[in-house]
């Protein structure tokens, strides 16, 4: 869907689609998809950055790498043998 940019400005300033119908002389159904257009595109830009990666995204314990694993492994087999 294209979202027409003068009802896209009127969302953004808070306006309800029966205020934008009677303005712009579309109909209510056109600025509720508009909106719900809008919306989407908010949510697709607040949940991901260009990386791909979830913005919010702060794991417990980052991953080791497999050298780091096995160097982990071999200083608890040697602690453990000790």
């Amino acid at each position: 869907m294209k979202i027409r940019t003068d009802i896209a400005d009127l969302v953004t300033a808070g306006h309800t689609d029966a205020s934008i119908a009677r303005r712009l002389g579309c109909g209510r159904g056109t600025a509720n998809e508009t909106r719900r257009a809008l919306a989407a595109l908010d949510r697709l830009y607040a949940e991901e950055v260009p990386t791909g990666q979830v913005r919010d995204y702060r794991p417990e314990r980052m991953p080791t790498s497999p050298a780091q694993q096995a160097a982990n492994r071999a200083r608890l087999l040697e602690a453990l043998a000790a």
